[in-house]
């Protein structure tokens, strides 16, 4: 998948929202929100609630919280230079249990956190890209939902969210 364009409509937001919010350093802000979208992603998908027999979320809503995460892994590259990252990494070799899968995309996210390298920015796109896969995701699915949340998040930015 191409990211040039998700990175550009970004951009765009995160000039947006710092015009009108006058932040000064919020990268450690946009990692913790990377994780908690992880975190509310998981939670709307249901894998690891062995206690529960109630299924996942509907997949729209399953597909927002995807994006959501998109969103902030998008705009923490763009603050470290990593947006040149033109393709979706990818790798065939990703573990394909969801519980799992999501426990390791939140280990590559820390350690991109603690470790500001190109190499583990596109680690967790390939735990993403795994993420998607599994649940079953297309590409045109996600661009076009992250679109439609682009969108909404800048009408939320015009309506004082």
């Amino acid at each position: 998948m191409k990211l040039h364009q998700l990175f550009e409509m970004q951009k765009a937001l995160d000039a947006y929202i710092q015009a009108n919010h006058q932040q000064a350093e919020t990268f450690n802000e946009r990692g913790l929100a990377l994780l908690v979208e992880l975190s509310e992603l998981a939670n709307e998908t249901r894998c690891f609630k062995f206690w529960s027999t109630k299924g996942p979320s509907a997949d729209e809503v399953v597909l927002e919280e995807y994006v959501d995460s998109i969103h902030f892994l998008l705009s923490l590259g763009i603050e470290k230079g990593f947006d040149d990252l033109d393709e979706w990494p990818t790798s065939d070799e990703l573990e394909r249990d969801l519980t799992q899968l999501f426990l390791q995309t939140g280990q590559s996210i820390y350690k991109f956190l603690d470790d500001l390298t190109f190499d583990n920015y596109k680690d967790v796109w390939m735990r993403y890209g795994a993420l998607a896969k599994t649940l079953g995701f297309t590409e045109q699915q996600i661009i076009q939902a992250y679109i439609d949340k682009n969108e909404e998040n800048y009408a939320r930015q015009r309506n004082g969210y």
